[in-house]
């Protein structure tokens, strides 16, 4: 018998320490194992316990240290055979409450909470150790119902809890509901409110509600105040609770006092304080990014800034709150090829936005470093993607996923979709949709919206009415925008009235941009003011600025007047506003009125955000400014682009110069026409081509502001001549020029 249970409960690197220790040695090791239990110890000690043919001589607490020890190791197996054997040998369980409470713990603490509930129903005598170690063992698995049903229980046959039971049920309560606040006021009246461990339970529980206001934090904060004695758990707890609640400034406060009352800090601490500093106020950014760069220093001279989690926080910090990523790349490279995922993937958010192609690199550097990926490092990517020309990279990844077994995850797929969708891949978009197997709203959405940014407002409607799932406030906006750019009037007010008549979903400040854009870039401008003036909230920048463009569009200089002037005090320093003022004087051959308004910008330091266009020629990526002056190949652009622009005007070309900016000869307002950065892209991919001549491939363009008029009816006469396809994709929406239309029907 005692040489069948060898296999099976022991390892084979231990087989050769199968020996009888002697009771001396065997005491010894027993109280190692009960101060420090480790794998090795244990082992040895169930060696000699299988290997002694009279158990007797082992009394209730040497049981009751090795079933303690199977709970901190979590070997169930060996605690099992342990039980099994001494049965076998005596015909009974061990008897005294001491040992039957440590085996009731080692089944809670492993899992097996239907054998600790046998054990426990079955246990003639029972103590508050042995309720306290169910309700610990339900509270660690979630079992919630079952947790807080059992402690009323113990409570109902007169056993006062004691700090652990509070601890276990107080962790799977929370302050939304009775519950917490139930054992909250058990806690106040039996006095266990000053006992720091119960009070730690407690600033948790609120901390678990802290989404829903800042009373939580106020409520977790009274706990902390009323607490007698405070240990760095407490003061973490209430520091990670600001920092959910968007208090940095109280996390900071409370970091500063324990650096100054010298009560200590550790790594979880920090990691708290520094995400805190992203949540706070505008106003206080400043104060943010000083405060990240005092904790940088604090992380430098403790020695912490060689903690991965540390250096992840900080990547983040200075990420959000610099808008640069060359320190966050430096703090990178710092850890010398650290294999941490996490940080890995902060590194590539970091990235993602601001320089995509960098984010590709490092995930194809992450790639080779063999980690083995999660869904979050994918979904990043693919972020990085969608901010690229070409579906290149996308497809790269799609592979990627593919392999590794992701293909069915549902929040991948969206961001599949996302990313084949910016990438001007609308058919790569639509054919993934429609072979996933499990959607979402946001699959729908997702879809709704690449859709609404390639002017398929038809195609956007029908998959409308195709949802099996209820649509939400981002569903409208999708559905709103589509109409918006492809000048659906009546089906837009159709739309919008529905929201909340048919599906209960009140509008709010995206929808009523929409609407305002829907009715206004159609001419209707003053119901577009009448649906500004009857909004039930205060216009933010957003629907002043779609009202402001439809007052350029249709040269409404007055109301273009009220709508520059709420745009310049909502954000005075945002360009928008006045460039958008600037064009409607223009318009209006007011050249005087748009100058006084540029020297206006110049004294409040507000700079235009300069017109970038950005196309891929041979798996590299170029950048093009107004003028061109930055690139290498410059002259050759300019010599094809004479040439290019004399073949358009045989075929119709006619330089737009009515939208120019100043006041001066014609000629000169066609040459600045002739270089916008979109023409510079166009002309070099094409110079590309008469190099590598390639397939009839669409040329792909991104642009960082609107596409003007001239340069659309270039782009429109430039594919018939070519006979190419060329896709635009500005800030706006995404233009397919073919055979000399573009997919927007000159509506944008």
């Amino acid at each position: 018998m005692i040489q069948a249970l060898h296999p099976s409960v022991l390892s084979s690197s231990f087989l050769r320490l199968f020996t009888t220790l002697a009771p001396s040695e065997f005491n010894s090791s027993l109280q190692r194992l009960r101060a420090q239990p480790t794998h090795h110890r244990l082992e040895q000690l169930i060696l000699s316990y299988f290997s002694t043919t009279n158990n007797a001589q082992y009394s209730s607490q040497t049981y009751a240290t090795l079933f303690h020890a199977c709970a901190r190791l979590h070997r169930l197996d060996i605690g099992r055979k342990i039980l099994h054997h001494h049965h076998y040998t005596h015909s009974h369980a061990p008897q005294q409450l001491y040992a039957i409470n440590h085996l009731l713990n080692m089944y809670a603490k492993c899992g097996d909470l239907e054998c600790a509930r046998q054990l426990f129903d079955h246990t003639p005598q029972r103590n508050i150790v042995s309720w306290t170690c169910l309700v610990s063992g339900y509270a660690q698995y979630g079992m919630t119902d079952q947790c807080f049903r059992l402690f009323s229980n113990m409570l109902a046959h007169n056993y006062r809890p004691n700090d652990f039971a509070y601890a276990s049920v107080l962790s799977v309560c929370d302050s939304s509901s009775s519950r917490g606040r139930q054992v909250h006021a058990l806690v106040v009246k039996t006095g266990f409110d000053t006992c720091v461990y119960v009070g730690n339970a407690l600033i948790a529980m609120y901390s678990r509600n802290s989404s829903m206001g800042t009373g939580h934090c106020c409520e977790a904060w009274k706990v902390f105040n009323d607490m007698e004695f405070h240990n760095l758990v407490s003061w973490n707890t209430m520091i990670a609770l600001f920092q959910m609640c968007g208090q940095g400034d109280k996390a900071m406060r409370f970091f500063s006092l324990m650096h100054r009352d010298s009560l200590g800090f550790d790594r979880a601490t920090l990691v708290s304080v520094l995400s805190s500093l992203l949540g706070v106020d505008e106003v206080d950014f400043s104060w943010s990014l000083q405060s990240c760069f005092q904790l940088h220093c604090v992380c430098v001279k403790t020695g912490l800034i060689l903690d991965v989690g540390i250096v992840t926080a900080l990547v983040k910090g200075y990420s959000v709150l610099r808008g640069e990523v060359s320190d966050c790349y430096k703090l990178f490279l710092e850890t010398n090829g650290c294999q941490d995922l996490m940080l890995w993937t902060e590194i590539i958010v970091a990235f993602s936005e601001r320089d995509p192609e960098k984010a590709i690199l490092l995930f194809r550097q992450l790639l080779r470093e063999g980690l083995s990926l999660d869904s979050s490092a994918f979904s990043i990517a693919l972020k990085a993607c969608a901010g690229l020309v070409t579906d290149r990279n996308a497809l790269m990844v799609h592979c990627k996923v593919i392999r590794s077994g992701f293909v069915d995850a549902v929040v991948l797929g969206n961001a599949l979709i996302h990313a084949y969708a910016r990438c001007g891949s609308i058919s790569q978009a639509n054919q993934f949709f429609e072979e996933m197997i499990y959607r979402d709203i946001v699959t729908w959405n997702s879809m709704l919206k690449a859709y609404a940014w390639h002017g398929k407002a038809n195609e956007a409607l029908g998959l409308f009415g195709k949802m099996d799932v209820k649509p939400d406030a981002a569903t409208f906006v999708a559905l709103l925008s589509a109409c918006s750019h492809a000048g659906m009037v009546e089906e837009g007010i159709q739309i919008f009235d529905a929201m909340f008549e048919k599906h209960g979903i009140v509008p709010q400040l995206d929808h009523y941009a929409c609407i305002v854009d829907i009715v206004g870039r159609a001419g209707h401008i003053f119901q577009a003011e009448k649906i500004i003036k009857e909004m039930p909230m205060q216009p933010d920048y957003v629907v002043w600025s779609a009202f402001l463009g439809a007052c350029r569009k249709h040269r409404e200089s007055g109301l273009a007047q009220i709508a520059a002037s709420w745009l310049k005090e909502l954000d005075p320093k945002n360009s928008l506003g006045y460039v958008l003022m600037s064009n409607v004087y223009c318009s209006a051959h007011s050249f005087d009125e748009a100058g006084h308004l540029r020297k206006q910008m110049r004294g409040l330091g507000v700079s235009k955000q300069p017109g970038l266009s950005w196309t891929e020629v041979r798996g590299l990526v170029h950048e093009f400014a107004s003028g061109g002056l930055q690139h290498p190949d410059r002259t050759a652009i300019y010599t094809n682009l004479e040439d290019f622009v004399k073949e358009l005007k045989l075929i119709g070309y006619v330089p737009e110069t009515t939208s120019s900016l100043h006041d001066i000869e014609e000629e000169q307002k066609e040459e600045q026409l002739y270089y916008h950065s979109e023409k510079l892209a166009l002309i070099y991919a094409l110079l590309d081509s008469t190099k590598a001549p390639s397939s009839c491939c669409a040329i792909k363009i991104i642009k960082n502001i609107r596409i003007c008029i001239d340069c659309h009816n270039f782009m429109k006469l430039s594919s018939k001549l070519i006979e190419r396809e060329i896709v635009v994709r500005d800030s706006n929406r995404f233009h397919h020029f073919k055979n000399g239309a573009c997919s927007c029907i000159d509506y944008w």
